[in-house]
């Protein structure tokens, strides 16, 4: 059975937001922030990264099971976690190279 496409006016944008947003609540919960990522990467890089991918594969968890219990907006919900989950992965990949490549010190010995 193809999944159903949802109506103008239904609550897909909603579900959208919810799936980006859980992505983003996951990853804080796992992580700091890429500003702190760039300010200690010197010292923490490989440690930091680690709970993003740990996170990233919570947010997956959640975003596809939500997926499946709500059929009717599989799609917005499948999109908002990517888009979340890709541009979070970009900022804390960027935070490392551009705290590695820095001779500031860090906030972390």
């Amino acid at each position: 059975m193809a999944a159903q496409t949802p109506t103008p006016g239904s609550s897909g944008g909603v579900a959208f937001l919810v799936s980006a947003g859980i992505v983003y609540e996951i990853i804080a919960a796992a992580c700091s922030a890429p500003q702190t990522t760039e300010i200690n990467a010197s010292s923490r890089a490989d440690t930091l990264m680690k709970w993003v991918h740990l996170g990233l594969v919570q947010a997956a968890g959640f975003v596809l099971a939500a997926a499946v219990i709500d059929k009717a907006h599989r799609g917005p919900i499948l999109v908002g976690g990517i888009v979340a989950g890709g541009l979070m992965y970009v900022q804390y990949a960027h935070a490392k190279q551009a705290g590695l490549a820095s001779n500031k010190p860090g906030t972390e010995t």
